[in-house]
């Protein structure tokens, strides 16, 4: 046992990981002036200069282009940094902390149920409004209720359950890599017109990136009540969803809680055909509440077999 202990501790990488948890719960940074959202507004910025051919083609060649401009210059300049840094350990724990975030999520999370709970819709429209690329003036209670809870499900499966999951397979660079390519997807998203074909190969790299974490969490929410209701589910409903990771997370809490999302949603004011997903229950601002509960305790597990997972490879080596 003892062993095992030195392994990790002269590894460092699951400290990193522990340290990282406590101190964003500690300290997190605000949404407004995280450097995420920063690279978020400037890919924006980008994409006004360089998405404005009219060729299908160049505007899909335009947004490869864009992404390997975005992404190559910063991987280069991390790898370059890692071997001089004083202590790797400090430099993974501060890109795991750059990377990672739960506590704004959660902030949104506890001000829209409450909004919703107090039926106060234009407070809900407004919270919600930064976080969604869809049109929200003309949402519904239910609605609402919709898109917040594939926004809180979406936070946690990618911010948190993604974030650690390529922090194991990649160190802090891994995991800044990947929620720095999440924002580019957002900032690029297809499902507005404007960003078809250009936010198409990042979405393709991002769709493989979301494959083995998100499909791992989802498994892990179906285990226990509904388990037959939640598979039977995903192998109905997974295939209408145009990306497989996050159709089996919101399928997987949707048919857990029985919730109902997806559904049309109206993007640059077109509305847009999605699959429904999960159950038949509207969310209220009692179920956001259930939702969080489930994706928290999921989380917590998650956390401890990532722990477990990477004591055993640390101490192998």
């Amino acid at each position: 046992m003892n062993d095992f202990f030195h392994h990790i501790y002269a590894n460092g990488a699951l400290l990193v990981m522990w340290g990282a948890l406590i101190i964003h719960t500690l300290l997190p940074l605000p949404r407004e002036a995280h450097p995420a959202t920063l690279w978020h507004k400037f890919a924006e910025q980008l994409a006004n200069k360089v998405n404005n051919n009219s060729s299908y083609t160049q505007r899909q060649l335009s947004g490869t282009l864009a992404m390997l401009l975005m992404m190559l210059p910063l991987l280069a300049v991390l790898i370059a940094l890692k071997p001089l840094v004083w202590k790797p350990e400090l430099f993974n724990l501060a890109l795991l902390l750059l990377a990672i975030d739960w506590r704004n999520t959660d902030k949104f999370t506890f001000q829209f149920t409450h909004a919703l709970a107090q039926q106060h819709k234009p407070h809900a429209k407004q919270l919600i409004t930064p976080w969604l690329n869809r049109e929200t003036q003309a949402l519904s209670p239910l609605g609402l209720g919709k898109a917040g809870a594939e926004t809180l499900i979406m936070g946690y499966g990618r911010n948190v359950i993604g974030v650690l999951f390529w922090y194991g397979v990649g160190g802090g660079i891994g995991a800044i890599s990947y929620r720095l390519l999440v924002e580019l997807a957002r900032a690029w998203s297809p499902s507005r017109s404007r960003f078809l074909p250009f936010g198409l190969a990042v979405i393709k790299v991002l769709a493989v990136m979301d494959y083995l974490p998100l499909k791992l969490y989802a498994l892990m929410i179906s285990l226990g009540h509904r388990t037959s209701n939640i598979w039977h589910a995903i192998r109905q409903q997974s295939s209408s969803w145009p990306l497989p990771g996050p159709a089996w997370l919101l399928i997987s809490v949707g048919s857990k809680l029985e919730l109902s999302l997806g559904g049309p949603a109206i993007y640059d004011d077109k509305k847009t055909v999605r699959a429904k997903l999960g159950g038949r229950i509207a969310p209220s601002a009692i179920h956001l509440a259930q939702v969080r509960r489930l994706l928290i305790w999921r989380a917590a597990i998650w956390v401890v077999i990532q722990s477990l997972v990477m004591g055993l490879i640390y101490q192998g080596v």
